[in-house]
């Protein structure tokens, strides 16, 4: 942990996702001492925050998109993501890390399935993510087909395509 000028501890403030001229990733942490108010910033290469994060913490980027859900759902993915990065010993959690599931593998899509994914109503959008990446998930796959949305929507709407 960082130990500011009074001799109190700096408190993880803030983290953005920030991409690099070569193509690599950084984190810029910020600190705060809550005992003179001292403020500190500080680049390091993603994933490497060496004692810099006090507690689990969600950069600004991944809080923008946790934002961006449902308010009835928010609270429940929030559960499940701080959950699975406990059992993984994050301190982090990124935009990166909402795109994996509990398994932590990434979850991809087929470029069909993501232009019908945008078709889904606004409100309904984000929990049609979640439903259809953890089933690939508990299938064992980590890619979301045209075939497979077709399957949870027959499942959950009784609207599967006809053939």
């Amino acid at each position: 942990m960082l130990t500011c000028g009074c001799g109190r501890w700096m408190h993880t403030a803030g983290i953005e996702e920030r991409a690099c001229d070569d193509g690599a990733s950084q984190w810029f942490i910020r600190s705060e001492c809550r005992g003179c108010g001292l403020n500190v910033g500080i680049d390091v290469p993603a994933g490497q925050v060496n004692g810099l994060v006090d507690r689990l913490m969600w950069t600004d980027e991944a809080l923008h998109r946790l934002e961006r859900m449902p308010p009835y759902m928010t609270p429940l993915y929030r559960e499940d993501v701080e959950s699975a990065a406990r059992i993984r010993g994050e301190r982090v959690i990124t935009h990166e890390t909402l795109l994996r599931p509990v398994t932590g593998e990434r979850i991809e899509w087929e470029p069909e399935a993501e232009r019908r994914l945008e078709k889904v109503p606004a409100p309904v959008r984000a929990m049609a993510r979640v439903e259809l990446e953890r089933t690939a998930a508990d299938r064992g796959t980590f890619h979301i087909t045209v075939a497979l949305m077709e399957e949870i929507k027959a499942k959950y709407f009784g609207m599967g395509a006809s053939k």
